[in-house]
C-alpha cells in the first residue's frame, strides 16, 4: 500500500482512536486505539501510533482540528473534535 493518505483522530465510545482513511477500497482502515479520553494524545503519541500502523506524517505536514457536532443541524449538540494530517506509507528509510 504505497501513496499518500489522510490520517484522522477522533473520540469513539469515549476513547481516542487514530485511523488512516483508505478510499476506493474494501480494505479495513488501519486503526490504533489510545484507550482513553483524557488527556488528548500528544503529538509524539500520535506519531508513534502512525508508525505502528506503518505510516508517517508527510514532511512539513501539520495536524489540523475540525469541530463537528454529534447531531447535524442542532446547535445544542455536543461537539466532536476531529484531527487530521496527511501521511505516507512508512518506508523505514530517512529520505
Amino acid at each position: 500500500m504505497a501513496g499518500e493518505f489522510t490520517a484522522q483522530m477522533s473520540v469513539s465510545r469515549g476513547r481516542w482512536r487514530l485511523y488512516v482513511v483508505l478510499l476506493n477500497t474494501t480494505e479495513r482502515w488501519p486503526e490504533f486505539g489510545f484507550g482513553r479520553a483524557l488527556p488528548v494524545p500528544t503529538f509524539t503519541e500520535r506519531t508513534d501510533a502512525l508508525s505502528v500502523l506503518g505510516f508517517e506524517p508527510l514532511p512539513g505536514a501539520e495536524w489540523t482540528w475540525t469541530e463537528d457536532s454529534e447531531t447535524p443541524d442542532d446547535p445544542a449538540s455536543p461537539v466532536c473534535l476531529i484531527a487530521a494530517i496527511r501521511v505516507r506509507s512508512w518506508t523505514g528509510v530517512d529520505a
